[in-house]
């Protein structure tokens, strides 16, 4: 049923993304004007238009954002004793590092640096990176070897890593990574994800009996600027794109009962 989830959700995601929504409607004005059908053309013209404009103009995607943001605190008060950290994939993209032979780290580099921080302030502290390949085709190239090649570069913490390399998504991260490390109960362990992110690695690793201290890096809504008018469509179909997916996320791994909860607001 896991191999179903996984290539289900890659599937459903070429469909409902933003940049589709665009490539669609654009369809859908070209073949209602060959078929001469005017008056709906010219509808659905104006209406790509509206929300085309809508997009470039207004930040959609931080209002999305920010209720998944703001779920948890950031720079949270740690306890003076940690037991182990987890690392979640995501900042490097494992297919692009291996048709350069280097790390190509992206736009969550934040995670590695948190895991790098919080390395040095516990340093007895047991360190999990995990993340294989998240992509449908490329399942050779795997996300934990190239951190692994950049922890050794720049970083003595690597012999104290252990890499989990087999989870495809975040479901799958608890799971091995549970069984790499075997959690007793009582341990304390914090979670460093991005912050959009962050709800549905607590409601995941929840499930799965692994309670954690969650520490969110990695934001996008400019919290301070929510009413902003700036022209970056780019920009702000990006953004929008991570939070539709991330809220079709979590109500696809609610369905599907890989979470406790719709919405986690708290470590379980």
């Amino acid at each position: 049923m896991d191999n179903v989830f996984f290539w289900l959700s890659k599937l459903a995601w070429l469909l409902i993304t933003p940049g589709s929504w665009i490539v669609l409607a654009v369809l859908a004005v070209w073949l209602s004007a060959k078929l001469g059908w005017s008056r709906l053309s010219n509808r659905l013209l104006g209406l790509t238009l509206t929300f085309v404009l809508l997009f470039a103009f207004l930040p959609v995607g931080d209002w999305l954002i920010l209720p998944l943001e703001s779920r948890f605190t950031t720079n949270p008060v740690l306890p003076a004793q940690v037991d182990g950290i987890i690392l979640l994939g995501g900042a490097v993209d494992p297919s692009l590092s291996a048709a350069w032979e280097q790390t190509e780290v992206g736009a969550a580099a934040e995670r590695l640096l948190a895991l790098l921080t919080l390395a040095r302030q516990y340093r007895e502290a047991k360190l999990v990176f995990t993340g294989g390949s998240g992509t449908m085709l490329q399942q050779q190239h795997k996300g934990a070897d190239w951190v692994e090649a950049l922890f050794i570069e720049m970083s003595d913490i690597s012999p104290r890593v252990q890499f989990e390399r087999e989870s495809r998504n975040t479901h799958e991260n608890a799971v091995f990574s549970k069984a790499l490390v075997k959690p007793q109960p009582g341990e304390t362990w914090i979670l460093i994800t991005s912050a959009f992110h962050m709800p549905r690695s607590v409601g995941i690793f929840c499930r799965h009996d692994w309670s954690v201290i969650p520490y969110p890096v990695d934001h996008y809504a400019r919290k301070d600027k929510l009413l902003r008018l700036d022209f970056d469509l780019n920009g702000h179909l990006h953004v929008l794109g991570i939070a539709v997916r991330e809220w079709l996320g979590l109500a696809a791994y609610r369905i599907t009962n890989k979470t406790f909860t719709l919405l986690p607001d708290s470590a379980c």
